[in-house]
């Protein structure tokens, strides 16, 4: 009987990638092998270039090889932040979609399914969006499906949240291949709580309130997806207190119990949200973002936005590609 190779994963890496999510994918692999005494997984760090990629701690990370020489892999993820875009816009796509052909799965950890959609590589499918990508995400490619799960796999294409989702998922990936007793094992070598099923939904906070929308009563969790649902064309509250079988009264007061804020600041407060993630994480001008989340102009858009968060959408977008075109140094190591 041949022996079977180990699964070969490799992780190409953007600048200002969350760390958190490599250390997430790597470490539990590293610890499969060691419980094992064998290299059942092995990984790669790829970047489009051989110099030091820097994370968002702001840690460099040499690349084991780059785009494009990479070759005998199983499985590669795009590891980014959402405003990530290609150094080599014509030959790195067309190295993904090869390795797409030769049978490759391919998949994104948080922001690289902005690269990975870039590349035409989520077309006609669904994806993993995490919910503080999700406004920016939708707007920039309507055609993929981004569904408000941890984990995404659907044929050949794998797409994780975030760092959690991605353990989750590194466990999932040990189980097929050395069973739940290893998984097990290797989940409490790092006390990871529990393994969630790969269509769990995100934990998604309540804004303004020390708590997750899981944790509301039906009604409410009800009210908060139809505001989500509605953030371009608003529905009036009455209207969303009569859907959720409620009267106008006893609809506030619960809301207002349960969140700390009336309904209708609640809803303005959350398309302001999505402005916010459009304003950070999309080159869409503030006239589109207005009307993206229901403002006839962006004056008064303009205006609340720089009431809820202290700073105006233009002066924050400036700070934060400031912040983003940064010299990179990364020390030699001793």
């Amino acid at each position: 009987m041949t022996e079977r190779g180990p699964l070969k994963l490799g992780f190409l890496m953007f600048p200002g990638f969350p760390m958190a999510c490599l250390t997430s994918a790597i470490e539990p692999l590293r610890a499969a092998n060691e419980i094992t005494g064998r290299r059942e997984f092995t990984w790669t760090l790829v970047a489009e270039t051989s110099a030091p990629v820097k994370s968002s701690a702001e840690i460099g990370f040499d690349p084991d090889t780059t785009l494009g020489e990479a070759e005998g892999l199983d499985h590669l993820y795009l590891i980014s932040p959402p405003t990530a875009e290609f150094a080599d816009p014509r030959r790195s796509p067309a190295k993904l979609r090869w390795l797409d052909r030769t049978g490759v799965t391919l998949g994104a950890f948080s922001g690289g399914i902005f690269p990975l959609a870039r590349a035409g590589l989520l077309d006609g499918k669904a994806c993993s969006v995490h919910w503080c990508y999700e406004a920016a995400f939708k707007a920039d490619f309507p055609g993929v499906e981004a569904r408000e799960v941890t984990i995404l796999r659907e044929g050949r294409r794998i797409t994780a949240s975030g760092a959690g989702a991605v353990f989750d998922l590194m466990l999932r990936l040990i189980e097929e291949r050395l069973g739940r007793d290893c998984m097990t094992e290797v989940a409490c070598w790092f006390q990871h709580p529990f393994v969630r099923d790969a269509d769990a939904s995100q934990k998604v906070p309540v804004a303004r309130c020390a708590g997750t929308t899981d944790s509301l009563p039906v009604a409410i969790r009800e009210a908060i997806r139809l505001f989500e649902t509605h953030v371009e064309d608003p529905l009036r509250i009455p209207d969303v207190a009569a859907a959720v079988g409620l009267s106008g009264r006893h609809f506030e007061r619960m809301f207002k119990r349960e969140t700390g804020q009336s309904p209708l600041r609640y809803y303005h407060y959350l398309r302001l949200m999505k402005a916010r993630q459009r304003v950070l994480y999309s080159n869409d001008s503030l006239r589109e973002i207005a009307a993206s989340v229901g403002y006839m102009t962006s004056s008064p858009m303009i205006r609340h936005y720089t009431e809820f968060f202290g700073v105006s959408p233009r002066e924050e977008r400036r700070l934060t590609q400031t912040i983003r075109r940064s010299p990179v140094r990364v020390e030699a190591a001793e």
